[in-house]
């Protein structure tokens, strides 16, 4: 799918490029990045966008300056993203992948719906609903493990939803917008943390006889057409060590 224009500001778009690069590993930790100098030459910006992008860069705990040498890349596992932002990432570049990350274990049945599902959902408890699952990883490991429940009539329309392999032609949300002719209208947004359970254990991949003794993130997304109908449940539980962040501009 054809991702969208592009319409960031500069240094956003210069910030966006090197965080690709150290997410990836492309640029490993300790390497220094230009100077905001040859920043600006290379991306034929003012010296003042060069220093918002390596701003930038160090409000996201990707680099530090280090006075008289440079700015260095840290080495660090990146944030997680909500259902939401990955989402809206989809929408604007084809792709629900956050810098450096890829997705694997894609899985996809029809099971009956667990309570806090059902409830989600609004649909009875234990009828038919579809579960698609897959895992979010970058060089540190695994970022999150998401899960998608769709009520199981969207499977009539677009079977594919129930086939455990990467979706093709849009993702699980526009492929049913496109399905019923119902756009998504909004959405609700849930955080929190909690202690790992047996199960959390066995998504993530972890030793179930040393698991982790920290809380994870759990990121809710509920999706609601324009007719108030909630079309899927997500549910992205976040890997060891993952924090969650997001960021808006602030008007003055």
């Amino acid at each position: 799918m054809a991702g969208q224009a592009d319409n960031r500001a500069p240094y956003a778009k210069i910030a966006a490029h090197y965080a690709e690069l150290i997410a990836s590993g492309q640029l490993p930790p300790g390497t220094l990045l230009p100077s905001i100098k040859n920043l600006s030459e290379q991306w034929s910006v003012s010296t003042a966008t060069a220093e918002k992008a390596l701003r930038k860069l160090r409000n996201e705990g990707m680099v530090r300056g280090i006075h008289g040498i440079g700015t260095e890349v840290l080495d660090q596992p990146g944030p997680m993203s909500s259902g939401s932002q990955r989402q809206d990432r989809g929408r604007r570049t084809g792709s629900s992948w956050g810098s450096g990350e890829r997705s694997d274990s894609h899985k996809a049945d029809v099971v009956p719906a667990p309570l806090d599902v059902a409830q989600a959902l609004g649909i009875e408890p234990r009828s038919d609903v579809i579960r698609r699952s897959r895992v979010y990883r970058d060089r540190h490991g695994i970022v999150a493990h998401s899960t998608s429940w769709i009520p199981a009539r969207y499977g009539k329309l677009i079977p594919q939803l129930a086939k455990s392999e990467r979706l093709t032609g849009g993702t699980s949300l526009q492929l049913i917008a496109e399905a019923t002719g119902l756009p998504i209208s909004h959405r609700i947004d849930t955080a929190s943390a909690r202690l790992l359970t047996t199960e959390d254990t066995q998504l993530l991949e972890l030793d179930p006889e040393n698991p982790p003794a920290e809380p994870v993130v759990v990121m809710t997304a509920k999706f609601i057409d324009s007719e108030n109908n909630v079309v899927e449940y997500g549910v992205d539980l976040g890997g060891p060590g993952r924090t969650w962040r997001t960021e808006s501009e602030v008007s003055p």
